[in-house]
């Protein structure tokens, strides 16, 4: 009970309204008055003590180490956690191999799949890939429609291009069963987008729904190395050879998509995508990307779209794109000049600006490569993240949160954190984390974020699709 309460109650009790009979009233409004006074004066000085409290707790909070706390694990190669917005609080983690597995609110998985795609995939070399399933989105109005979206690499097509291409990238609407919130029904899958694809490598994956209610949908350049080979057209720049992510015109490789899902057959195109008007293909929202693996968007701010790029040889990217950018691949790689002829060697010139007169934007991160032969090396992939929107590390609050699969090739991967900046590079550093203090002693593959803002890492000690060491572990603070 409240201090002033207590008083009040304790004046009632002593009847100073009455006393022997005779109205002291002149006696008990004195006594009254001094009674609320020494109430007040307590009530101020623990209103004080609460607040000082208050203060040493946010203290503590913004002084709290970071630590990984372990979610989920007996996966094999998780690549991705995202939040159904159902107001369930239900976490659901992509399995590269094919499934997809729930997280309860009280921590549990489910011991059965939501959804089971091992049988529409391509056949997946177990020893290491870049195929897979690699994306899911929750259609914005999931909890009233059933929708969800997936990105997967589905055996080549009959009638394909070439008998030697790897797989065809599909983009498919599936609906929750109608008697089952835990349970997908496979049946109801409609294909929404599809495009061949050459080899294993630089698959790209990753789908979500951007602040404008479009999907976006990001596909690498078609794999190999250096866009060149099979499968690899050629572009406006002869000094290099190759080209998908340059091309956009020949097809979706090296891009990112923007498409409408909510109208059309299967789809539409937003009318203000950069290319509508134009002889390129009009689904694309942005293009010269090597192997744009994982993307998101900030939940707050200017909502952001921040894009991790896989890099050749010299130095991994982390890019804010923006609606018809050019990101540069293969003309540059980081801020240098690319070479197809040697990929450690840059060129010592290029373009600034592409055939149509479009800057090459450069990324806000350019990580050292562990191949590069200038040394320092961080990475052998760049795993981008999100930005830090979550309250329980509030000194990471706005921070970007990204990760590497490795540093040199051996299971040893760590986390970044990067301070957004509005112009130039961003700077970054590792995080220390409590329980690991050197590295993870795992290899990341990929990261994801809930509907609080909090971030999650998805890990395995394989390189490839063997195994069950795969864990997913939540971004927490700890005294």
């Amino acid at each position: 009970m409240p201090i002033f309460l207590l008083f009040i109650s304790f004046f009632m009790k002593t009847n100073f309204y009455k006393k022997d009979g005779r109205d002291n009233s002149h006696f008990s409004l004195l006594q009254l008055g001094i009674i609320l006074l020494l109430g007040l004066s307590l009530v101020n000085l623990s209103c004080k003590k609460s607040t000082n409290n208050s203060n040493n707790n946010n203290n503590n909070n913004a002084n709290l180490t970071p630590n990984l706390q372990l979610l989920a694990d007996s996966l094999v190669s998780p690549v991705y956690i995202v939040e159904a917005p159902d107001n369930s609080k239900r976490l659901f983690i992509v399995d590269q191999v094919g499934k997809i597995w729930i997280v309860t609110p009280d921590g549990k998985k489910l011991p059965q799949p939501f959804i089971d795609m091992t049988s529409k995939l391509v056949t997946l070399e177990t020893s290491y890939d870049e195929r897979g399933l690699l994306g899911l989105a929750f259609h914005p109005n999931f909890k009233t429609n059933g929708k969800f979206y997936l990105f997967y690499t589905a055996p080549p097509r009959p009638g394909g291009p070439g008998s030697g291409w790897s797989s065809l990238t599909r983009i498919s609407e599936f609906t929750v069963s109608s008697s089952d919130p835990n349970v997908a029904d496979i049946s109801s899958e409609k294909v929404i987008l599809e495009a061949d694809h050459p080899e294993l490598n630089h698959n790209g994956g990753t789908l979500a729904f951007g602040p404008d209610g479009y999907l976006y949908i990001s596909i690498g350049d078609g794999g190999n190395a250096d866009d060149v080979g099979p499968g690899h057209v050629t572009d406006w720049y002869s000094i290099n050879a190759g080209g998908n992510a340059q091309n956009i015109y020949a097809n979706f490789m090296g891009k990112i998509l923007r498409i409408d899902v909510n109208s059309g057959t299967p789809y539409n195109i937003p009318a203000d995508n950069p290319f509508l008007r134009s002889k390129a293909l009009p689904e694309i929202y942005a293009f010269g990307f090597r192997n744009p693996y994982r993307f998101s968007f900030d939940m707050g701010g200017t909502h952001q779209l921040i894009v991790g790029d896989a890099g050749q040889s010299l130095y991994e990217e982390i890019n804010v794109v923006t609606k018809g950018g050019n990101y540069g691949w293969n003309v540059k790689e980081g801020f240098i000049c690319f070479n197809t002829d040697d990929d450690v060697v840059p060129r010592t010139t290029c373009p600034s600006i592409d055939s149509a007169g479009n800057p090459l934007i450069d990324p806000v991160i350019a990580m050292i490569n562990h191949a590069n032969p200038k040394g320092g090396g961080l990475a052998t992939v760049i795993i981008g993240g999100c930005v830090y929107r979550g309250t329980a590390l509030p000194a990471f609050q706005g921070k970007y949160i990204f990760g590497i699969f490795s540093q040199d090739g051996n299971p040893n991967a760590k986390l970044y954190m990067a301070s957004p900046a509005s112009s130039g590079t961003w700077p970054f550093e590792v995080i220390s984390l409590r329980d690991f203090p050197k590295d993870l002693g795992q290899y990341i593959k990929g990261l994801g974020q809930d509907l609080s803002g909090e971030v999650y890492v998805a890990t395995s000690s394989q390189q490839g699709l063997s195994g069950t060491t795969g864990k997913i572990y939540k971004l927490v603070g700890v005294q």
